[in-house]
């Protein structure tokens, strides 16, 4: 598997946007993989913790995930990455496990205190060759259950954060949330575009389900280099399993339950990446 830095410098420097897409089990792990390959996209796999621990462990998942790549034949660049790692504990878990990548948010305490958690998980990944992703502000909506409103991030404290942690990747609040947006998401690119020029690092964007298309080019276009996509994902597929059991009431396959999806989850996938430019990237 992949380290995120080598990958998201790459889509930095020639404009394009790397996906994440959270997977929740081993068929939509298996999906997204098969897509990314055909569309020779390079992928993040996101997993949070609820996910991990729904799945089994952090090892389980890195044996998931491994175990796909080689017998699916992939070749892309895949990175598996902890989505909002809620701790130092956690984010140690993971990288000893064998994740590549961590998010570690502690966007909720005070701005020191941030630093120092995040200091302490870089500090941490970076002697184990493991890329770290922060974040600053506050990025609303609901995830794994816990609702949050957006509090926007201060260029200044991005620039602290960065420049007192060695962090690989931001992920400053910029007026996207995550889940679904009521009404149209109000993207902050001024300060977007601020924070790029004055830490030089790949930005990230989270509660990418929903975003219009010109807005995402525009997030592109002022440094943003990882979209993380998983609620729209998840209701796509969600949409076509009610079909399926609703039509076929004697069906009790979990496999079949699971795999009616399948097809619209992929085109989603294959949407995506050709919206944000990583197809033929890898």
């Amino acid at each position: 598997m992949e380290n995120t830095k080598k990958i998201l410098n790459k889509a930095m420097e020639e404009k394009y946007s790397i996906p994440q897409f959270n997977i929740n089990n081993l068929e939509w792990a298996k999906f997204i993989l098969e897509v990314c390959e055909e569309q020779q996209s390079p992928v993040i796999l996101g997993v949070s913790e609820g996910a991990a621990k729904y799945m089994g462990g952090y090892g389980v998942v890195v044996a998931i995930v491994k175990s796909l790549i080689e017998e699916l034949k992939i070749n892309i660049p895949v990175c598996l990455h902890l989505d909002h790692g809620s701790s130092f504990e956690s984010c140690k878990k993971a990288i000893d496990s064998g994740f590549p990548s961590v998010m570690i948010d502690a966007s909720k305490y005070e701005l020191e205190k941030n630093i120092k958690i995040t200091k302490e998980v870089v500090d941490y990944a970076h002697k184990r060759g493991v890329t770290v992703e922060a974040e600053v502000g506050h990025i609303g909506g609901e995830e794994d259950g816990v609702v949050a409103d957006v509090a926007y991030a201060k260029v200044e404290d991005a620039v602290e954060l960065y420049k007192q942690t060695n962090v690989d990747l931001f992920a400053p609040a910029l007026g996207s949330v995550h889940g679904l947006y009521d009404g149209e998401p109000k993207l902050d690119f001024i300060r977007m575009n601020k924070i790029k020029e004055l830490t030089r690092i790949p930005l990230v964007l989270h509660g990418g389900s929903g975003i219009p298309d010109n807005l995402i080019r525009e997030a592109i276009n002022n440094g943003i280099c990882k979209i993380n996509i998983n609620t729209e994902l998840q209701i796509t597929w969600h949409n076509d399993v009610v079909k399926f059991v609703t039509k076929n009431k004697d069906v009790y396959d979990p496999r079949k339950v699971i795999k009616s999806g399948e097809i619209s989850l992929k085109k989603a996938v294959r949407d995506k990446i050709k919206l944000l430019g990583s197809n033929n990237k890898a």
